[in-house]
C-alpha cells in the first residue's frame, strides 16, 4: 500500500470508497481520464478461514476481472488535513486489501469532501431517499478516483 506516486500506466483503476456498511466502487476507463460508478458491496466485519472479508473477495474479483492495474482507496481526513478514527480505518482496510489483490498496488487518496459532494449531485439530480443511499457510496468513490486522476494528470 502507498500514498507516494507510482509510475503512470495505461490500465483501469478502481476507485473504493470504505464504509461502515458499504463499499461504494469506481472504474476508470483505459486512460485514466473518467471514473464512473460500478457497484456497491455490502461491508462485512467477519473474515473467512483465511482471514479475507467477504467485501474484499468481491473487490479481488473485480480486479481479475476489469484487469485493474491500480486501486485507490479513499482516506478521510478532516478539513484540517489530520487524521481521526475514520483515517485510521481506512488504511488499515486498504493495508488488507494490499495483501488480498497482490501485486496490484493500493494507492491512499484523500477523501475530503466526497461523500458531501456525491449527496449534493445526487440530489441536484433529483435522486431521493432510499434510492440516493444505495448510490451515494458510488458517487463518493467516483469523486475520490476522479479526483486522484485528475492530481495525476496534473503532475505529468
Amino acid at each position: 500500500m502507498s500514498t507516494a506516486r507510482t509510475p503512470w500506466r495505461r490500465g483501469r483503476r478502481l476507485g473504493v470508497d470504505v464504509g461502515e456498511v458499504r463499499v461504494g466502487v469506481a472504474i476508470s476507463d483505459p486512460d485514466g481520464v473518467l471514473a464512473t460508478p460500478l457497484t456497491t458491496i455490502l461491508r462485512s466485519h467477519r473474515p473467512d478461514k483465511r482471514g479475507i472479508t467477504s467485501d474484499m473477495s468481491e473487490l479481488a474479483r473485480l480486479v481479475e476481472a476489469h484487469e485493474i492495474v491500480e486501486v485507490v482507496v479513499g482516506l478521510p481526513t478532516t478539513l484540517a488535513g489530520t487524521e481521526g478514527p475514520a483515517a485510521v480505518a481506512a488504511r488499515d482496510y486498504a493495508r488488507r486489501l494490499a495483501q488480498v489483490v497482490a501485486p496490484v498496488p493500493v494507492t491512499l487518496a484523500d477523501e475530503r469532501m466526497s461523500t458531501v459532494l456525491a449527496t449534493r449531485k445526487l440530489s441536484g439530480r433529483g435522486v431521493k431517499g432510499r434510492r440516493r443511499r444505495e448510490l451515494v457510496d458510488q458517487a463518493a468513490a467516483v469523486e475520490i478516483l476522479q479526483g486522484w486522476l485528475d492530481a495525476q494528470r496534473r503532475r505529468s
